[in-house]
């Protein structure tokens, strides 16, 4: 482990030893070694698999090019998994518990899709993993992080506040002089951007803040669930999830930085999470790992990361999320993924809705996800929303759905500067 090794080094006169001790350069060499590492080893794992005929199996659903990608490569969420794996290992500080739980995450979910990938390509089983085990592995994961976060002495929070100085003509931000442990997060469009989970408890009297804690762990199942749901649902175009969550990591990569930094903290009037700054470590090499893989699932893809690696990144993101305290700005950060869910469940429960009341299904959209809407022409499918009424290119889809990120990204950034 490098990182180590550098702290051994530390005290010496050699050029370069103490680099390890600056989060920018660490953060900097994850993004490039995990970069190189997903080109490099990316081709040679997309080969295995066209050896092992690990391929897609594509059920013809009507939209332009689609039969094409039958036996494209799947499973290739295992090269963003060793991507991020190899540079947190070598240079992350293995020792602070948000390092901890997100290789925990990572794992976790990356086994959970890849159980669910071999069942759908070696066992011919196109439904793969049963539901309802992989919303116990979610839910798994989510107990895990919640209560390692209520037991962990190692995570705790400096919440902000705002104080009048002299003759009350300026506003300076103070810190608790200690670090607390509290169900508490950041929340948008109130004063000091600060929400404690107990206000929703304080009718449970002197267990007030046990209420506040489980209602806290309830909502880290809740979203690691919807998230990595989300992101499953969203991976159905070339590069759509992979682009889509690579904005996302970097928007949460800079809350991390500036949230563990307590000058920054300070500055912007936001929550100082002591020992955090680790994690832009973490989403730096997950980053990195994303951009290498996109090498090779951009348009015409040469590999599809599958659930291996769909389940995994909405998993990362929302874990990452919640242990910087901000997962309350995961509806607009991911409004995407969740627009993805809400259109399958909407369409499925209209249709269930109009054919018992009517005797046939009717639908809501085109085609879901919501993706797929748009890849359909106008009159294919009956449904209430026709638009567009010609089909959008692949391509063309993915590329807007990216700029959609990158204007959520800014928003959820702008969101905590209006109180």
């Amino acid at each position: 482990m490098f990182y180590y090794l550098f702290k051994l080094l530390g005290d010496t006169t050699i050029p370069g030893a103490r680099l390890m001790d600056y989060i920018t350069f660490r953060s900097g060499a994850a993004f490039v070694l995990s970069l190189i590492v997903a080109i490099f080893i990316g081709r040679r794992i997309i080969d295995r698999l066209q050896l092992g005929q690990v391929g897609e199996i594509i059920r013809d659903l009507g939209l332009e090019g689609q039969m094409k990608k039958t036996g494209t490569p799947t499973m290739g969420g295992i090269i963003i998994i060793i991507a991020i794996l190899i540079p947190c290992l070598l240079i992350g500080n293995l020792s602070n518990v948000y390092m901890i739980l997100m290789l925990v995450a990572t794992l976790w979910l990356g086994t959970l899709g890849f159980l669910d990938d071999y069942i759908k390509v070696h066992r011919h089983d196109k439904d793969g993993l049963k539901g309802k085990f992989k919303v116990i592995g979610q839910i798994g994961l989510g107990l895990i992080v919640g209560l390692t976060m209520l037991i962990s002495p190692s995570i705790t929070t400096r919440q902000n506040v705002e104080v009048l100085t002299g003759e009350g003509e300026e506003i300076e931000v103070v810190y608790q002089t200690e670090n607390t442990k509290e169900p508490s997060t950041t929340i948008p469009f109130v004063k000091n951007h600060n929400f404690d989970y107990t206000s929703l408890s304080k009718w449970m009297g002197k267990y007030a803040q046990t209420g506040g804690w489980i209602i806290f762990v309830l909502v880290v199942i809740f979203l690691v669930t919807a998230t990595s749901n989300g992101a499953n649902l969203t991976d159905g175009l070339d590069g759509l999830a992979t682009g889509t969550s690579a904005i996302i990591g970097t928007a949460l990569a800079v809350m991390a930085y500036l949230g563990g930094n307590i000058i920054y903290s300070s500055y912007l009037n936001i929550m100082y999470i002591p020992g955090s700054e680790e994690l832009v470590v973490y989403m730096a090499a997950f980053i990195g790992a994303l951009v290498g893989f996109l090498w090779y699932n951009a348009y015409p893809a040469q590999v599809f990361m599958g659930d291996t690696g769909s389940l995994t990144i909405g998993g990362i993101i929302a874990v990452f999320a919640i242990l910087i305290r901000k997962e309350l700005l995961l509806p607009i950060l991911c409004a995407i993924f969740y627009i993805e869910d809400l259109s399958v469940i909407l369409q499925v429960a209209y249709f269930k809705i109009t054919k018992r009341r009517y005797g046939a299904g009717k639908r809501i959209f085109k085609m879901t996800p919501l993706h797929h809407h748009y890849q359909k022409p106008s009159g294919t499918m009956e449904a209430l929303i026709q638009r567009p009424y010609a089909a959008i290119p692949e391509s063309k889809i993915v590329v807007r759905f990216w700029i959609v990120g990158l204007i959520l990204a800014v928003v959820t950034f702008v969101t905590l500067k209006i109180r």
